[in-house]
């Protein structure tokens, strides 16, 4: 009788999944409406995030299904739980969802990109290093590796049985039952998800478990990750809340695997990694290689790191950092990226140098991590981007669209220009640029126009580009940046394409944008403006609005006066200048350009090279009073001070009312030399230039305009391709936009002006006056 019975339940089983095959088959046909539906949604959500063009990473988005969302629903109406731990659940998920919240609006990279197009390949594996050692199986779980040894009837035999034998079994039983329904093969697993028995068995364990043990609570995580419970699964939270109350109690290994496991889950566990954080800073002395690897690995991964672990974990690199294997290296540099947590310079250089000891061994994926590495910390580290100058185009026909992007935006953060990299990327992009992201493009085309990587260095690169632009005009929406980013890269490389223009500097694009509340996109749009108003007077593409356009100015000029205005080498260019043409009336110091973000020293000329008032306030020295030397050149230029400049005859220093300045003399040599060891020597017309002002002809010169309008430029190292005289791409753009609009620029490079800084005032002069009379002379 038994027997028979058997046989009809087996058989109603064999019926009842092939009715639910059913059910799943027509649920997912469903299903995919229904999630672009909530993709849309939660696109529109995070639209209000805002993403930095440095920024780049992208959460894994949500897998629930129909069959997901109402497992969800079910266990959040139904579940006969205790309303101890219904409260404590509840807790949790609005302080989670608040702490996750707080995260996105703080690493602003974070913000997933919409699917609008075809997801590109991701070009590596996070967790590659995991395969490096065997010790990682204690800490770690890999669901490629599950074993599917148990079939569908099998599986709901178990359910069946489960519901039988309920009120007889414990803890052992019920992670028993879990483990087996994990072992069913991975196409299979969403039938037993949609099992109202399996619904039972979840809500049952969260009942007895407070009498888990920390490995039965382990076994059961491990489970659902086999059976891919979505993230958002609500049976997730009690589980969290359990683990999290026990990390006190758990092993060094224990802590690590359920971390490791819900990275497999995909959830954000923020109430976990605290408690993690908080008990891992006593189990240092427990960690060796593989240990530490996956802690950085867990930390990256949850975006933050306590101040407290950043100099133990730093220490702990040090000591066995020569033990790292290639792919974990690359891991390391992985997550101190995703963490935002720089060690110390000599900790990095020395993490570099391992790096650079096992390059030819790392696989693309890690190299391109050490890149991220570098480019967050802003490290100049030659030797390993002189190896990059060999491995890139060796590796390049290789990679994906992310990896070279990051590469190359790397370099350009950096402000590091080698054409054997930027060229070998540019190569390789029309092959994989359909892979393309607008981010992707965007970033790509910021980077090589920072660069100034010319178009007719690679024909194909910034028209296949610019057509992934035009493609993903759809991503603009959530993410307007992107668009200003790419065309900024465009503007830098001399490409103005007026479609993508137009739709930038329309009023529904301006309004999304400024609406974000983010000052970098108004900049941006300004930028973009005012390329239009020079580049392109007769074009149609709209214009911003005055008030906008006000409104940026004050803010960019509120900021310039609290820093640029006031740096160092600032104040002494224009201190020097007044000297040099007599008056404060004759330098202006302001945005002669507001919407290139920077100030300048704004001179005037006469004809005869006599300097005019720009100044826009009242002043109260009369100019006609002061004699015609002293408005040239603020002082007179004696035979003294040119016996100073030239140390022809010594001249004591005469006391006055001006404070004391020590002149610096030259040391007479054989042959010309710099007197001030910044490019300048002391020739027949240097002498002749500093002593013209009272050989200057009364007559007007008629081939000159009448006022020459010149902008001062005290420039720094960082407006530079690294070690080199390249202007980087928005100050080169300044440069072109100034002669537009009729100015000729004087620059004082930093490798002349600030050694000068320690010099004497009357060297100052003279290196001033060389600048802005010389070049006018040359123009006659």
């Amino acid at each position: 009788m038994s027997a028979t019975v058997l046989f009809h339940h087996v058989a109603k089983r064999c019926l009842y999944a092939h009715v639910q095959r059913i059910f799943i088959f027509r649920s997912q046909r469903l299903s995919s409406n229904v999630e672009n539906g909530e993709q849309k949604r939660e696109e529109e959500t995070e639209s209000t995030l805002v993403c930095n063009p440095s920024a780049y990473y992208q959460r894994p988005t949500a897998r629930s299904s129909t069959v997901g969302r109402s497992e969800t629903e079910e266990l959040s109406c139904n579940l006969p739980l205790n309303p101890a731990l219904r409260q404590q659940c509840s807790a949790y998920s609005i302080s989670g969802s608040h702490l996750l919240s707080s995260t996105k609006n703080l690493n602003r990279g974070a913000v997933p990109t919409p699917n609008v197009t075809k997801e590109p390949s991701i070009n590596g594996n996070p967790r590659a290093f995991q395969k490096c050692r065997p010790e990682y199986q204690n800490m770690t779980h890999d669901p490629s590796q599950r074993s599917s040894t148990v079939d569908l009837n099998e599986a709901l035999l178990v359910l069946h049985k489960f519901t039988v034998q309920k009120n007889n079994m414990g803890p052992s039983d019920v992670t028993n039952f879990l483990s087996k329904l994990g072992q069913i093969a991975q196409e299979q697993t969403t039938v037993v998800r949609g099992d109202k028995q399996f619904y039972t068995l979840l809500r049952y364990s969260v009942e007895i478990m407070q009498n888990f043990t920390t490995p039965q609570l382990l076994d059961a995580l491990r489970a659902f990750v086999n059976l891919g419970l979505p993230q958002s699964h609500s049976i997730l939270g009690f589980y969290e809340t359990e683990l999290s109350q026990r990390a006190s109690e758990m092993e060094l290994h224990q802590l690590l695997l359920a971390a490791d496991c819900w990275r497999c889950i995909g959830r954000s566990v923020p109430h976990y990694l605290k408690r993690l954080y908080d008990n891992i800073s006593h189990k240092f002395n427990q960690m060796g290689v593989p240990e530490l690897v996956q802690l950085l690995y867990i930390i990256g991964e949850g975006r933050r790191c306590p101040d407290t672990l950043v100099q133990p974990l730093e220490s702990l690199l040090m000591r066995h950092l020569y033990q790292l294997k290639p792919e974990e290296l690359g891991a390391v540099c992985l997550g101190l990226f995703k963490s935002q947590r720089s060690l110390s310079e000599r900790a990095t250089r020395r993490l570099m140098d391992r790096a650079l000891y096992v390059v030819e061994d790392m696989s693309d994926f890690s190299i391109v991590n050490v890149m991220k590495l570098m480019r967050f910390s802003y490290l100049d580290h030659l030797p390993w981007l002189d190896a990059m100058g060999s491995e890139v185009p060796r590796r390049a026909p290789r990679m994906e669209v992310q990896g070279l992007m990051h590469v190359v935006l790397a370099c350009s953060a950096l402000h590091y220009r080698d054409d054997r990299i930027l060229l070998a990327v540019a190569k390789q992009l029309p092959n994989v640029v359909n892979q393309c992201r607008s981010k992707d493009a965007a970033k790509l085309l910021w980077a090589f126009g920072t660069l100034g990587v010319l178009p007719e260095q690679s024909p194909q690169l910034y028209p296949c580009l610019t057509t992934i632009l035009r493609e993903r005009q759809a991503e603009f929406q959530p993410y307007p940046q992107h668009l200003l980013t790419g065309l900024l890269g465009l503007a830098f490389a001399g490409l103005l394409p007026e479609d993508l223009l137009s739709l930038a500097l329309s009023e529904e694009f301006v309004n999304r944008a400024c609406n974000s509340q983010e000052l970098e996109l108004k900049k941006d749009l300004f930028t973009l403006d005012g390329t239009v108003g020079l580049e392109l007077p007769e074009s149609t593409v709209p214009r911003l609005s005055l008030a906008i356009r006000e409104e940026v100015t004050k803010l960019l000029w509120d900021f310039a006066q609290s820093d640029i205005c006031q740096k160092p080498e600032v104040l002494e260019a224009e201190d020097v200048l007044r000297n040099l043409l007599g008056g404060e009336m004759f330098v202006r110091k302001h945005m002669i350009l507001p919407h290139l973000r920077s100030i300048d020293l704004e001179v005037h000329l006469d004809q005869n090279d006599q300097p005019v008032s720009v100044s826009s306030e009242p002043c109260q020295e009369n100019p006609t009073s002061q004699n015609v030397d002293a408005r040239l050149s603020g002082v007179s230029i004696t035979d003294d001070l040119l016996a100073q400049l030239t140390n022809t005859r010594k001249t004591p220093v005469q006391a006055s009312n001006q404070v004391n300045q020590k002149i610096n003399r030259a040391e007479p040599v054989r042959e010309r030399e710099s007197i001030f060891n910044v490019g300048i020597d002391l020739t027949d017309d240097l002498l002749m230039t500093l002593t013209k002002s009272r050989k200057r002809s009364p007559r007007l010169d008629d081939s000159k305009p009448s006022i020459q309008r010149l902008a001062v430029q005290v420039t720094h190292r960082n407006h530079y391709c690294y070690r080199t005289k390249q202007l980087l791409g928005l100050y080169a753009l300044k440069r072109k936009h100034l002669a537009l609009a009729g100015y000729r620029v004087v620059e004082l490079p930093h490798w002349e002006w600030f050694p000068l800084l320690r010099r004497s005032h009357a060297e100052k002069l003279a290196y001033l006056h060389c600048k802005i009379f010389s070049c006018s002379d040359s123009q006659k």
